[in-house]
């Protein structure tokens, strides 16, 4: 584990920074096209840096260079293990630059340095790594068949993918997209949200030192009108993957039909239950989870546990000892290690989120404090996703009201149940829709297993695990007839 800096030692980091400020296209920054755009710190509102921002005639060059690139074959057609070894090393840049990408991070996101530090930074490079290493180790398949034929069933990269990533993650997110989709052999275009667009150049500038050729990882910062709609247009973009919220991931979908019907996934949105049965052991543990899911990263995660639906014979104390736990959950300044809250993202969704605060309850300036809530299933807090430090409890008076109440939502991506009973754990993990259901701890499985969600939460593939690097390919069937033409007219 990374040993914390003092307050004064990232700061003394963040004053030496040298950001990048342009996109990166072909292998090197260059001025874009666009309109320049201010990334501020939303814990100060200070401007980190002015961004030359892509426009079209960009998004038209990168998705040439990505094409050419592709069909080149440097990356697409090369050895599996030659992607892994670029892809190890640059983990091991990215090692060697940790502190100065966890400190872009926390500025820019208003994320805790101790969560870039000890989550999201080893979190994405690890990611990186496990991806590479499978690079090599997925086998292609051949089929049952008679002697006179042989039928192969072979994975090829799909080709051109735009990666639209969120602004909650950056870095981790870019890991999630980038990781499968350059070890099966892609060539990537990525748009970072508007507000988060430090780390994931400076990531491109390193895969290209590494030795990921030209044209292969680009990054294009930008807005969606400028950038996000003109990649899901493009002709000669193959597929898009797109984490963020539901309302922009049909947009994507739309896109896809009405151009060249590309590949589209999506892993959206989610108000996701923590179902806390009679029979639960150790409500401390309980309570450690439940803070965890409901409020790590301000509870700006599409994953959050928002939503604790408790059993009347053990709310009041699984309440006492919440609340308890958050007493050491300190709010304040992201670059103070000693905080394991920072600030929302920007002003715009402080505003959001404030509205559904309770009198007496506003936020101060750019921070909000963790709020608990009893609230009626059908209230708003428990109805829409917030992404913000807000935990509504529902209380219920059976398993099945229980599991009724998790399922009574449009999101299915996650969903966490605490029980003391292996039978009733198993059944309610089967019964709960939602992508990822953890049991008696809140998580999202590891980079080997798959994430997405059901329902509107989620969309075409999974991010993680093999499920990833199977959604970046296109399977084919090679049918070689083998019959000895002496025999007659076999046809295979």
């Amino acid at each position: 584990m990374t040993d914390l800096l003092t307050r004064a030692e990232y700061a003394a980091i963040a004053a030496d920074l040298d950001l990048p400020r342009t996109p990166f296209i072909d292998g090197k920054f260059r001025v874009g096209t666009g309109k320049d755009m201010e990334t501020l710190n939303p814990a100060t509102g200070e401007v980190l840096a002015t961004i030359s921002t892509a426009g079209l005639e960009d998004v038209e060059l990168a998705v040439q260079k990505a094409r050419e690139a592709f069909d080149q074959g440097h990356w697409s057609r090369a050895d599996p293990s030659h992607r892994k070894d670029v892809l190890i090393k640059l983990v091991k840049y990215m090692t060697r630059r940790r502190r100065e990408l966890a400190v872009m991070e926390s500025l820019e996101s208003g994320k805790p340095i101790r969560d870039c530090e000890l989550i999201d930074l080893p979190e994405a490079m690890a990611c990186l790594k496990w991806h590479a290493e499978t690079a090599d180790k997925i086998y292609d398949q051949t089929a049952p068949t008679g002697d006179d034929a042989i039928a192969m069933v072979v994975r090829e990269p799909i080709g051109v993918v735009a990666a639209v990533l969120p602004w909650n993650f950056p870095l981790l997110m870019l890991a999630w997209k980038i990781g499968p989709a350059l070890a099966a052999g892609c060539s990537v275009i990525v748009k970072p949200a508007e507000q988060t667009s430090l780390t994931a150049l400076r990531v491109a500038e390193l895969a290209h030192m590494a030795g990921v050729p030209r044209g292969v990882l680009q990054v294009l910062p930008g807005d969606g009108p400028s950038v996000g709609e003109p990649l899901g247009r493009h002709m000669d973009v193959d597929m898009v993957t797109f984490t963020g919220s539901t309302e922009t991931g049909k947009r994507f979908l739309t896109y896809a039909g009405e151009s060249n019907l590309k590949k589209v996934t999506l892993e959206c949105g989610g108000k996701n239950p923590a179902v806390v049965l009679k029979d639960a052991e150790n409500l401390d543990h309980v309570a450690e989870h439940v803070v965890n899911a409901a409020f790590w990263n301000m509870g700006e995660n599409c994953s959050a546990a928002s939503r604790l639906i408790v059993h009347s014979a053990v709310k009041a104390p699984l309440l006492e000892r919440i609340t308890a736990r958050l007493r050491d959950w300190k709010t304040g300044d992201p670059l103070d290690p000693a905080n394991h809250l920072g600030v929302l993202i920007d002003a715009e969704h402080c505003k959001k989120v404030s509205a559904y605060l309770k009198e007496g309850d506003a936020a101060d300036g750019p921070y909000i404090t963790p709020k608990v809530y009893e609230v009626a299933k059908d209230d708003p807090k428990a109805k829409d996703e917030i992404f913000g430090p807000i935990l509504a409890v529902i209380e219920v008076a059976s398993t099945d009201e229980a599991i009724a109440v998790a399922n009574d939502t449009s999101y299915g991506l996650a969903a966490s149940v605490f029980t003391s009973h292996v039978r009733t754990a198993l059944r309610a993990a089967r019964q709960i829709k939602a992508g990822t259901v953890t049991v008696n701890c809140y998580g999202e499985g590891n980079h080997a297993t798959p994430f997405g969600g059901y329902k509107q939460s989620g969309f075409g593939g999974r991010d993680n695990g093999i499920h990833a690097h199977d959604q970046y390919t296109e399977t084919k069937t090679i049918w070689v007839d083998l019959s000895d033409p002496k025999d007659g007219d076999n046809v295979g």
